[in-house]
Parts: C-alpha cells; sequence; structure tokens
C-alpha cells in the first residue's frame, strides 16, 4: 500500500511554480510568437525588452538567445536595505510583499490592480520583472533568484557571491523568525497566524513547524474557551441561587 502524501507542496514543486513567474529578457535575435497553453509569447524583436515566464527566459539564455534583466529587488543595495529593515527597523514582522501594479486611467490617477477580473492575482503578480519595485520580496523570491544566479550569473547586477551572500544573510534572518515563538508568532490571537510577507519556499521548507505551531495555538485556545465557558456555567448557577433564595424571602 502506498504512503499518502504528506500535506501541502514540496521544495520541488515550489521551484517548478517559481518557474512560471515572469521575467524580463532583451533578445539577441529575432523569435516569432509561439503558441503555448498560458497564451501566446510575444515576438522578440532585439533589443527590445520583452517579458516571458522565467522557464522560456532561461531556455533562452541556455542556448544564447538572450539575456535576463534581474529585477529591481535582486540589486545589491535592495537586498542591504531589506535586510536592514528585517535585522534593525522591524525585527518581528516580515518585510511586505509587493504592491499590486497600478493602472493608469484616462484622468491620469492611478487605481491599483489587485482583483480577479484583471487576470493578475497573488502569487503571480509581476513582481519579478525589470519593472517591479525594488525593496520588496516577493512569493518566489527565493525560488527565481537561486535560478537566476545559477543559469544567468553573468547578468546579475554584481557578482554572483555578493549577491549569493546577501541572500543568505536575509534567508537566516528570515528563517530566526519563523522558528522564534515569541517574536514571529507574537501578538496573534484566535484569529490566527499571520505569515503576510513569508515566502513559498520559506513556507515549503518550515511547513512541519509551521503546523506544530498553529496546532499548539489551537489547543491553547480551546483550552482557554473551555475555561471561559466553565466560569460562565459557574456564574449562571450561582445567579440563580440569588434568584431563589430571594423568591423564598419574599413568599413567592
Amino acid at each position: 500500500m502506498a504512503h499518502p502524501l504528506p500535506p501541502g507542496l514540496t521544495p520541488a514543486e515550489v521551484a517548478f511554480l517559481a518557474e512560471m513567474e515572469m521575467v524580463t529578457i532583451v533578445p539577441r535575435q529575432r523569435i516569432e510568437s509561439i503558441d503555448l497553453l498560458g497564451g501566446k509569447t510575444p515576438t522578440l524583436r532585439p533589443p527590445h525588452r520583452a517579458q516571458v515566464p522565467l522557464w522560456l527566459a532561461l531556455l533562452l539564455k541556455k542556448q544564447n538567445r538572450a539575456n535576463i534583466v534581474p529585477p529591481p529587488w535582486l540589486h545589491p543595495a535592495s537586498l542591504q536595505s531589506i535586510i536592514q529593515r528585517e535585522k534593525v527597523e522591524d525585527p518581528v514582522a516580515f518585510s511586505p510583499p509587493p504592491p499590486p501594479p497600478s493602472r493608469i486611467k484616462i484622468g491620469g490617477t492611478a487605481e491599483r490592480i489587485n482583483d480577479a477580473s484583471d487576470g493578475v492575482s497573488p502569487p503571480f503578480l509581476p513582481s519579478c520583472t525589470a519593472d517591479a519595485p525594488s525593496g520588496f520580496l516577493p512569493y518566489h523570491w527565493q525560488e527565481v533568484a537561486e535560478a537566476l544566479l545559477a543559469h544567468a550569473g553573468d547578468d546579475m547586477p554584481a557578482s554572483a557571491g555578493e549577491v549569493r551572500g546577501l541572500l543568505r544573510d536575509l534567508a537566516e534572518i528570515r528563517a530566526a523568525k519563523l522558528r522564534s515563538s515569541s517574536s514571529a508568532f507574537e501578538g496573534f490571537g484566535d484569529a490566527g497566524v499571520s505569515l503576510t510577507g513569508v515566502g513559498a519556499m520559506e513556507l515549503a521548507d518550515n511547513r512541519a513547524f509551521l503546523l506544530g505551531v498553529i496546532d499548539g495555538v489551537r489547543t491553547l485556545g480551546a483550552g482557554a474557551e473551555a475555561t471561559r465557558r466553565e466560569q460562565e456555567e459557574e456564574e449562571r448557577a450561582e445567579r440563580g441561587d440569588e434568584f431563589n433564595d430571594s423568591d423564598e424571602e419574599m413568599g413567592i
């Protein structure tokens, strides 16, 4: 009899899904549009930039047919600012995810795109392209960064060793937050545990620990609820006895 699969996605499955993230490339030769299950790819005309899925960008990079433009959040200055925020400015909470893109309306005002009717929904917001904001970590930040460093290291804004070192420091800081019940889960009540800003790979790597913490919070909450109900029943019983004694004194 086969063993049931564990709940949730494995790290390998998360890395596979991350290859659907859109990234920016600079084609080195003209490539016509390709029909894919998710729709047609744009026609690539050098030196104009284009946005394609990560898996296609890596394939073109391996064939020496395109260069990949790293997202702004992968620049050393952006990573250092995120580390400063995570470590010093707010050592409890995680860095907020990137804001949704804005759509410029006819009147010149900007309106956020954050509903499914626009065809854009988490975790696949365009947060890994060259137009993505710096200083924010997307949902698949670890997977995208690892793939770009492994296959497009010469396209990085700095040496691969420097970027890897900053990513390693950032991952260690965030892992310590996840595993610290006195900081990462402080202040979360019965409504649940907030994991806003936590990446997909971080959740996959720490799933067992997080599920244990959540189960512990639920157990504590259930015990507190049972104690509260017992106290309410005792108070009702005492109030009932007082009402009975007052009725007897009044001769009712």
